[in-house]
């Protein structure tokens, strides 16, 4: 089974919870994982089990980042927010590197995000 984490700034929280409703069956086959409350947020709309982390800026972002390192973690689909700074903007940062490095698909918007679960 492939493991897909899911990951939305505040301003895009709604929009993932959205998206991941309009999607529900085709997410259904993946192991899904997700920061905190993106992963509560999901599990609540969906009924689907979502493994939660801790928050972004809490270590989430890293905690993601390292399970896709160890091989753990197939795909992310991550709805960021472009306009606005993050705190933990240098763990983003990281994220997005170390799945690019590791040659992970990485969506950051709802056109990529519907590209990587079909």
């Amino acid at each position: 089974m492939k493991t897909l984490a899911l990951i939305a700034h505040d301003n895009k929280k709604r929009e993932i919870v959205e998206w991941a409703q309009a999607n529900k069956t085709s997410l259904a086959p993946f192991e899904l994982c997700g920061t905190g409350h993106t992963a509560q947020m999901i599990a609540d709309a969906t009924g689907l089990d979502v493994k939660p982390f801790l928050s972004g800026p809490m270590g989430g972002d890293q905690q993601i980042g390292a399970k896709i390192a160890e091989g753990e973690i197939d795909g992310v689909v991550f709805f960021w927010d472009p306009l606005q700074t993050q705190p933990h903007d240098p763990d983003v940062k990281a994220l997005l590197r170390i799945a690019t490095m590791y040659d992970i698909p990485i969506a950051t918007n709802k056109a990529t995000a519907d590209k990587i679960i079909k």
